[in-house]
């Protein structure tokens, strides 16, 4: 399947920790696209081996984790606003 993966995580005292740890384990599984944005292709199994990993760094009550998913990354479209980067050639 193909994801796109945003986080948010909250600017307090322990943020900056969190978004090391979260930004080194998306690293793992997918491309880094811009700031804590990640896309790419991915098993199942590895989307679940990414969410627990993932589970151990994320504050419930103060940061979230969204991911988009679509079978097949030629189902997804990307349109850019402003400068292209093209390290985010993935989508067409």
């Amino acid at each position: 399947m193909y994801v796109v993966l945003i986080y948010d995580i909250a600017d307090d005292e322990n943020g900056a920790k969190a978004s090391r740890n979260i930004f080194k384990t998306c690293k793992k599984y997918l491309t880094h696209v811009q700031k804590s944005v990640f896309e790419g292709d991915i098993t199942p199994a590895l989307l679940q081996q990414l969410k627990l990993e993932l589970n151990n760094h994320i504050r419930k009550d103060k940061d979230s984790v969204i991911i988009f998913k679509s079978r097949e990354e030629r189902w997804m479209q990307k349109e850019f606003w402003g400068k292209k980067d093209e390290k985010t050639s993935n989508f067409f």
